[in-house]
């Protein structure tokens, strides 16, 4: 059963370290970021929180991200790669899993299958910000065409599987890729490279917030996982749930996470 997210308790609270987060339609609200939502990130950094955003989104975007928004970084395109920005030098940095010539190969198997995917699946559509991916394929399935039926969505899925790919349904997309890393994966390397800790040992001094299928595996990992509303949607196809969910949806439900947070600080 999930929680409300006033079940979580102050004490549990006041020792959060950390919180990582979805982006689509778990910091953003029909596809914008909204001032409360950010105001968070800003309010929770100043705090002493650590903040990491946990991606489906592009290389491209994560650049940005890293360099302009308050976190410690970003973990991107499904645990392909880690963007920070150095605290001493200031400068950016990346780690990714695969090197770049191992990457292009992968990207020739994607190309592929998404030409199977376009010609067998009327109405998907590659991702419109495919041009700035660097290891994995993003197949739309409502951001820019008209929703698909979850039928059609599992065809995609099944396509990603045929080839051996590794795939996670977002709110918004299919991602698929070659290798066995994942979000968490990544997360965990992250946080033993940047803060020097072994994160199966602390995982209970961080949240994870998600909303969707791909998010899965953080819910099922982290102690305090938390929903927002619009977890709900996917409630009958998730295995691994959140703990607790909000009242508010998208950025709100992330606004009432971090006012949650603040209150026993």
């Amino acid at each position: 059963m999930i929680e409300p997210l006033n079940e979580l308790s102050s004490f549990t609270t006041k020792n959060i370290d950390g919180v990582f987060f979805d982006i689509d339609d778990t910091f953003s609200l029909h596809t914008k970021i909204l001032p409360e939502a950010y105001q968070a990130l800003w309010d929770l950094k100043k705090a002493g929180i650590k903040l990491v955003p946990i991606t489906g989104r592009p290389a491209g975007w994560c650049d940005h991200i890293a360099r302009m928004w308050p976190v410690d970084g970003v973990v991107g395109e499904n645990g392909a790669f880690f963007f920070w920005c150095d605290k001493i030098s200031g400068k950016f940095k990346t780690l990714f899993y695969d090197t770049s010539r191992v990457r292009e190969k992968k990207r020739q198997k994607l190309n592929m299958i998404k030409e199977e995917i376009l010609s067998t699946v009327p109405g998907a559509g590659v991702s419109s910000d495919q041009n700035y991916r660097e290891a994995d394929l993003a197949i739309d399935f409502c951001e820019d065409v008209p929703p698909l039926e979850w039928s059609e969505i599992e065809k995609i899925c099944k396509i990603f599987q045929k080839y051996g790919a590794t795939y996670k349904i977002s709110s918004i997309h299919v991602n698929g890729w070659f290798g066995q890393y994942s979000k968490l994966d990544m997360t965990k390397r992250m946080v033993s490279m940047q803060w020097g800790i072994d994160l199966d040992d602390h995982k209970n001094h961080y949240i994870f917030c998600g909303d969707s299928p791909n998010d899965e595996p953080m819910f099922e990992y982290f102690p305090i996982s938390i929903g927002v509303n619009n977890v709900l949607n996917f409630e009958e196809k998730l295995v691994a749930k959140p703990k607790f969910i909000t009242k508010g949806e998208g950025g709100i439900g992330f606004a009432q996470v971090a006012a949650h947070i603040l209150k026993t600080r």
